[in-house]
């Protein structure tokens, strides 16, 4: 299952206070992309906040992958977690009636 994770901003949380971990977040994500379970990972244009697509088998599980980042387990950002499911929409495409080419 695929996960959507938007990190959020810890209120008082100073970005000097993340210096100190930021080589070993790195390597974190670095392992858990190179396991499957970090399947892509962006930086917003907008702000500077993580988004990452997770490959987990339930939430419970994603959860615990992003618990491991050294950010998270000290407390010093937080994720939004979404669960993610295949579009349905393009089945109407080959629907035997009202799809594309349809006559």
């Amino acid at each position: 299952m695929q996960f959507l994770a938007l990190e959020r901003e810890v209120a008082g949380v100073t970005d000097v206070w993340y210096a100190p971990y930021l080589a070993a977040e790195a390597a974190r994500a670095w392992e858990l992309y190179q396991q499957g379970v970090i399947r892509e990972v962006y930086i917003r244009a907008d702000r500077d906040e993580a988004v990452l697509i997770l490959e987990c088998s339930d939430d419970s599980a994603a959860w615990a992958a992003l618990d491991t980042l050294p950010l998270v387990r000290y407390g010093l950002i937080a994720f939004e977690l979404i669960p993610l499911a295949p579009y349905p929409g393009f089945t109407r495409l080959f629907a035997e009636t009202g799809g594309a080419g349809a006559e």
